[in-house]
């Protein structure tokens, strides 16, 4: 019955999203066009629902070659790949809402594992892979809001971003996704909904650790 229920919502309220969100996407979608490069939209392969390969839509805010720049699939604080506009998309996460699309087709949620790259999916440990995507991925899930300074985090000096990210994000990124399978429920999906909103206003806030006090542990490594 959960699953069903959540498709329906996702599906209503997708659609009611696009709706009333027209007036603001409209005009972004005319000012990428004649601006930076002409880009738009944005559809990079992920990895998702039971492993399969899907386009998810996002608002150009890189340059078009991007992934052979640089550090590929991870953008550190202040990258120079990243366009003007696109530092604003992305700081209130505004480039994720065409993502809207994904969910009225199916192939994401508005709650679940965030889909990666790929190359990001491999360095996952063996036991999250196999069972990561058994459920759809989403538009935000608790790794979005655990890292949603990630950017930050991979660009300490003195490291090397594929290390640390393969090292140390990518292992807690999998503790916390599973953690979401084992207790993913309407309540679950809510709340990190709510979390969500508040990350992009106080990036700074922990709610997270106490509306969900068995969260896995924040890594030392990664504190700082």
């Amino acid at each position: 019955m959960y699953p069903l229920l959540k498709r329906i919502f996702d599906i209503l309220f997708a659609a009611i999203g696009l709706i009333v969100l027209s007036p603001l996407l409209l005009p972004i979608i005319l000012f990428l066009r004649v601006t930076a490069e002409g880009e738009v939209f944005y559809r990079q392969k992920r990895v998702g629902y039971q492993n399969r390969h899907f386009g998810i839509w996002k608002f150009a805010t890189m340059l078009k070659n991007s992934p052979n720049m640089g550090t590929g699939s991870l953008t550190l604080r202040g990258d120079p790949r990243v366009t003007p506009i696109g530092r604003f998309l992305r700081k209130t996460k505004i480039n994720e809402l065409p993502q809207l699309i994904n969910v009225l087709t199916g192939e994401m949620s508005f709650v679940g594992p965030r889909p990666q790259m790929q190359v990001d999916f491999d360095v996952y440990p063996p036991q999250v892979r196999e069972t990561i995507y058994s459920v759809t991925p989403g538009i935000t899930g608790i790794g979005s809001i655990v890292f949603r300074d990630e950017e930050r985090l991979l660009s300490r000096p003195g490291i090397d971003p594929k290390i640390f990210y393969a090292e140390h994000i990518a292992p807690y990124k999998g503790a916390l996704e599973m953690w979401y399978l084992h207790r993913r429920s309407f309540y679950v999906d809510f709340m990190i909904l709510l979390l969500t909103a508040g990350a992009i206003i106080t990036p700074s806030s922990d709610l997270h650790f106490k509306i969900f006090p068995d969260l896995p542990a924040f890594p030392e490594k990664l504190k700082a």
